[in-house]
């Protein structure tokens, strides 16, 4: 990575882990006011979601939702699904998701920003979620075994990615065959400039810069995806956009070393339970998840 891209990225991590402090110092302070809502106009946050989504939900998840739309209203999830948040932040998506996967499903998070996670699984845990794991690493570098999610979702953070080729190939790799995203993200027309782009991508927090509709769908299809459609729901800015992504992973009948591993009956993934982040301990995703449990002693309560 070059030092600008690095930039870039401790840009990010460092306005989500204020995000995330936010909202803890307010939910800490005193007078039972609640947690502190992250500012945002209504083009972004939880107003996005419907009230009888956010009944039930701990009020800090809805707090920290930062995101442009609501991928678990279009992600199609069902029962047993495995279901991967790319930049789960407070949590929100998450626990949403693992309502609709029911028990024998499982959601995961992915962040790369520690406050987030530690407020994630604060979130879980008032929530009373089993069925969920959060784990901490880069949404270009997910930490979890190739083939074995069902649908991937994220609520506008690939946006904020300063390798998106990365994050494209990543989801096909992780997904099973037939598997699905379901995406909220920022996409920009396709006649504005990289200058025009950049513009109004610092308005709307689109940091390393949003991608046009035909760069989206060429990304995608450049990493296997199959399927592709991009839809717009709402402006956030002048050309700029809220969208819903949504692609396949081709469905194949393959056996032997390529093929998908079942899901494991004690309910990890191929056999493995990705290490989550209780207490100070989460994988590294430049460590493989067995090594990385190993070394960890890692205890999932999921």
């Amino acid at each position: 990575m070059n030092e600008q891209s690095s930039d870039l990225r401790e840009t990010v991590r460092q306005r989500y882990a204020a995000a995330a402090t936010t909202v803890m110092e307010g939910a800490a302070a005193c007078c039972g006011s609640g947690p502190t809502a992250v500012e945002v106009d209504a083009n972004f946050g939880s107003g996005l979601y419907d009230a009888d989504e956010r009944a039930g939900l701990p009020a800090e998840a809805v707090a920290a939702s930062l995101g442009c739309g609501n991928p678990t209203a279009v992600a199609e999830l069902r029962d047993g699904d495995r279901v991967l948040d790319l930049g789960s932040g407070g949590g929100i998506d998450v626990l949403l998701s693992a309502r609709r996967v029911g028990p024998t499903g499982k959601a995961y998070g992915l962040d790369m920003t520690e406050e987030m996670l530690a407020l994630a699984l604060a979130n879980a845990e008032k929530a009373g979620a089993r069925n969920v794991e959060f784990l901490k690493g880069s949404i270009e570098a997910i930490p979890l075994p190739a083939n074995t999610i069902d649908v991937v979702i994220s609520n506008c953070v690939i946006n904020l990615s300063v390798d998106k080729p990365a994050v494209f190939a990543e989801m096909f790799r992780v997904l099973r065959p037939g598997g699905r995203i379901g995406i909220s993200d920022v996409v920009a027309d396709d006649a504005l400039t990289s200058a025009q782009r950049a513009e109004r991508g610092d308005y709307v927090g689109c940091i390393a810069g949003a991608l046009s509709f035909a760069e989206y769908r060429a990304g995608l299809e450049a990493a296997g995806f199959t399927d592709v459609g991009i839809t717009p729901t709402h402006a956030v800015a002048d050309g700029m956009h809220s969208a819903i992504v949504r692609a396949t992973k081709a469905a194949t009948t393959a056996t032997g070393p390529g093929a998908p591993a079942a899901h494991a009956a004690d309910g990890s993934c191929c056999g493995v339970s990705a290490c989550c982040t209780p207490a100070e301990e989460a994988v590294d995703p430049a460590v493989g998840i067995d090594e990385a449990k190993s070394a960890a002693g890692c205890g999932c309560t999921s």
